[in-house]
Parts: structure tokens; C-alpha cells; sequence
């Protein structure tokens, strides 16, 4: 009888979760909701890097960035034909070079969408010729530097264990597990064809998960009861290839400086103003 007095305990406690679940549908769909973010940068050092003193104009070809390693997702049970890596890196790209000082470094210039934007343009022209309008469009901006790379390798499990103890029938295990992604990012001059800089950035991609349980004899050698329970932390390979992506950009840029390609903005630091002679000669000798 003592375990079924347990198991009814347990139906009678879930049915009672079920309604307080349904009862507050409403606030646990608020709360998805309020938790949807935009997503920054996420290197500060990029973001609030001086202004260029000239601006670099560059273009991204959509498939000038890309995932080259073709990895898809790993499973143990069944194949997913899900790919581990989004197939839309050149979004992270884009983002990470129009945002670098807070978009005073680089002038990124529409390459994505290039054929609804020429579209668009020769329908502006068609209509502006019919109603015989003289405007005329400003020309498109061409880019003096091309961004290429892309994902060029995805390893899982490369490191893999855990640990665990378990006493008078409590126990506790932790395992994680280490994927690294790799991507190339190389910057080519227009004019000349010559790769300019060039870097490759690994990032890591850590998994853990944590589990407990509990066993007892209810009846000696009849009767076990069991309780298990768990939680697994899986870093996002998205936001792990943004990070990636945005140290490659920062690589770039800082090598770009030691070569002469570019220059930071100079700052301007404002001196002390006084009045007195003193003050005056103190500060210019």
C-alpha cells in the first residue's frame, strides 16, 4: 500500500502542476515574449574602437562568406539532416563590420540583395522616363576592398568526460562536452587583386549537463522508488560563431593599422583654459 499511496501522491501533484499551468498560460507566453532581444555586439572592444580617418568602402558577396564544412548537427540515436552551422554567416559579417565604432570605421555597401536593388533602380528610371522627369539617380557606391572566408571547419566532441558519485543510493554526475569552430576571413584590394590581411579565429563551444537521483527500497527486495533529475547548458553555435566572427573583423582592422592601410581618427584633447599669464606660460613650456 505505501507505494501506491506514493504514486497516487504523485499523480495528485502533477494534475495540481497541469492546472496551474493552464491558469497561467497567459503570464508564461508574456514572459517569452518579453524575453525576445535584439542581439549587439558582442565584442565592447570593436564597438567602441576610434573613428577611421578615411573610410574604407567593402562589399560581401553573399557567397563570398559562407559554411564550407557542410557539418550537420550530431545525434546519437538518428541522423539530422539540420546543419550544425547557420547558413547565413554573411548576416554576422555585415553586422560586425557596419557596427565597428559604433559605424564610423568601415562604409558597407549593399552586395546581398544587389539584383532587387538594381530592379528597383531601373523601375525608378522607367517611371521618371515615362512622366519625362530629368533627375537623375545617384550612381551606386562600388567598394574598393572585398570581404571573402567563410566557416571553413566544425569539430565536435573534441573533448568529451565527466564525473559522478553516488552514496546509500544518491548520486550526482556532471559531463560536458567541447565543439570548436574555425573561420577564415581574409580582406582583397579591387584594384590589384592582392589579399590585403588575412586571419583565422577558433572559437569554442562548451556543452555541461548536471544530473542527480535517488533510489530506495520501499519493501526489501520488492519495491524500488527512483527520482532522477537534470539540467544541460548548450552555448549557442550561433552566438559562438558571432564572437568568432567579430575577433577575425577586430584582427583585420588591427593589422590594417600596423600595415598603413588605414589611420584612427585623430583625438582631439582639449587644453586647460585660464586666464592667467602664468597659468598660461606653465602650460605651453
Amino acid at each position: 500500500m505505501g507505494i501506491r499511496q506514493l504514486f497516487l501522491c504523485l499523480l495528485a501533484l502533477s494534475l495540481s502542476s497541469c492546472a496551474v499551468l493552464n491558469e497561467n498560460s497567459d503570464l508564461v507566453l508574456t514572459k517569452k515574449i518579453q524575453s525576445t532581444s535584439t542581439i549587439e555586439l558582442q565584442s565592447e572592444e570593436l564597438k567602441n574602437l576610434p573613428a577611421a580617418k578615411s573610410r574604407p568602402t567593402i562589399a560581401i558577396y553573399p557567397n563570398s562568406f559562407r559554411d564550407l564544412t557542410g557539418q550537420r548537427k550530431s545525434n546519437s540515436t538518428f541522423a539530422l539532416f539540420s546543419t550544425a552551422i547557420t547558413q547565413a554567416p554573411e548576416a554576422f559579417l555585415i553586422r560586425a563590420f557596419k557596427h565597428t565604432a559604433n559605424g564610423k570605421f568601415f562604409r558597407v555597401v549593399e552586395r546581398v540583395g544587389l539584383d532587387d536593388l538594381t530592379k528597383e533602380r531601373q523601375l525608378i528610371r522607367s517611371t521618371r522616363k515615362e512622366f519625362e522627369e530629368d533627375k537623375q539617380m545617384q550612381p551606386l557606391i562600388f567598394a574598393g576592398l572585398l570581404v571573402q572566408g567563410g566557416v571553413i571547419s566544425y569539430e565536435a566532441n573534441l573533448k568529451s568526460g565527466g564525473a559522478g558519485a553516488r552514496y546509500l543510493g544518491v548520486g550526482s554526475s556532471k559531463q560536458y562536452r567541447e565543439d570548436t569552430v574555425t573561420i577564415s576571413l581574409r580582406l582583397v584590394s579591387v584594384s590589384t587583386g592582392e589579399v590585403l590581411t588575412e586571419t583565422l579565429v577558433s572559437k569554442s563551444i562548451l556543452s555541461t549537463s548536471i544530473s542527480q537521483d535517488i533510489f530506495r527500497f520501499i519493501e526489501t527486495g520488492t519495491e524500488l522508488v527512483e527520482i532522477e533529475g537534470g539540467v544541460a547548458e548548450n552555448e549557442s553555435v550561433s552566438i559562438a560563431l558571432q564572437k568568432a566572427i567579430e575577433t577575425g573583423v577586430l584582427n583585420i582592422i588591427k593589422i590594417g593599422i600596423e600595415r598603413g592601410y588605414w589611420e584612427y581618427e585623430d583625438i582631439k584633447i582639449n587644453e586647460p583654459s585660464c586666464d592667467d599669464v602664468e597659468c598660461i606660460i606653465s602650460i605651453r613650456g
